[in-house]
């Protein structure tokens, strides 16, 4: 392993995987070698930003070029299975977009099947390592929080897919996207990272009538060791979007606002914290990379494992299957 910067193969030009070239450049701590997309179009716009990256053929070639020695999946949730295997077979790390894939059984084998080859393995959640999530999570553990006596997660989006995804029309489709994939599998994650494994205990989910499209509503509730979650969203109307966060307790309250707005109250207004970083989203970006360069050279890190994906995935699939 190439400890200043490890060589890294990328599956996938999509949106994400714009967005993660753009990060990992920045960040300066790997270097990308090789890329795959099944569209031309993407590839050549990759060769034009980024010429020093090769651009392959397939993505066989890009993974298991000699140099690689992690490969990045961004491609759509049902392909990560095929190319995490192919990967791990050529004994690279795997750094994979979320969900970890539509099919509970298949997501079981490949956890199972990176254990046994005891693959590193990793799952884009940038909550594993946010300022904000870390600030409650320190405030659980040292009671200042109170007793917990709920958890809400409201989502709510005038138009899904949102005018940035376009370019990815799976994200509509009731087979791999929808905002509870997309957006609501982040929370369910942030819920088990604080309070540990959750169970569903119901939920209902309105459709459209056509058999494709993805979910209109969604209610949810969970239970996790006895503390009550609830999930609710759902797309369409005028307004701007909702993505939040709380975490009611007896003594303080917390809201995380549109992904790493932070606030707090104890009783009053919600006051904004962590007011002294410039710009929480592009620090969450670096924390994020600073976190898997950790785990990469196998130092202590707080990186989502396929296992912990398949948790969340097994949640949101069972919420997609109620009333379907």
């Amino acid at each position: 392993m190439n400890s200043n910067q490890p060589k890294v193969a990328f599956i996938g030009l999509g949106i994400m995987g714009h967005r993660m070239l753009t990060n990992m450049s920045a960040h300066g701590g790997f270097e990308i070698v090789t890329a795959w997309d099944p569209k031309m179009e993407a590839r050549e716009e990759v060769a034009r930003l980024y010429p020093n990256i090769q651009l392959t053929q397939s993505a066989a070639e890009a993974i298991l070029d000699g140099r690689v020695e992690i490969v990045y999946i961004a491609s759509p949730p049902a392909s990560h299975k095929e190319y995490a295997m192919m990967a791990a077979k050529a004994g690279k790390i795997v750094y994979c977009e979320k969900p970890l894939g539509v099919d509970v059984d298949e997501s079981a084998a490949m956890v199972s099947a990176f254990a046994d080859m005891d693959i590193v393995n990793a799952v884009n959640f940038p909550f594993a390592d946010a300022q904000g999530v870390n600030l409650m999570q320190e405030e659980l553990e040292s009671g200042a929080i109170g007793e917990v006596t709920g958890v809400d997660v409201r989502l709510h989006f005038a138009r899904w897919p949102r005018g940035w995804q376009e370019a990815a029309p799976w994200l509509a489709q009731r087979q791999e996207g929808g905002f509870v994939r997309e957006v609501g599998s982040h929370y369910i994650f942030l819920v088990e990272k604080l309070f540990g494994r959750t169970e569903l205990i119901n939920s209902s989910v309105c459709y459209p009538d056509d058999d494709v499209s993805c979910e209109t509503q969604f209610l949810a509730q969970l239970d996790c060791c006895g503390i009550p979650i609830s999930m609710a969203g759902g797309s369409g109307g005028v307004g701007p979007d909702i993505v939040q966060f709380n975490i009611w307790g007896t003594k303080k309250s917390y809201k995380l606002w549109d992904w790493n707005q932070m606030y707090s109250t104890v009783g009053g207004d919600w006051e904004h914290q962590l007011t002294h970083i410039p710009d929480a989203r592009q620090d969450g970006y670096m924390r994020m990379l600073d976190n898997f360069k950790r785990q990469v050279l196998g130092k202590s890190h707080t990186m989502a494992s396929f296992g912990d994906a398949l948790s969340v995935q097994k949640i949101v699939e069972s919420i997609l299957a109620d009333d379907a």
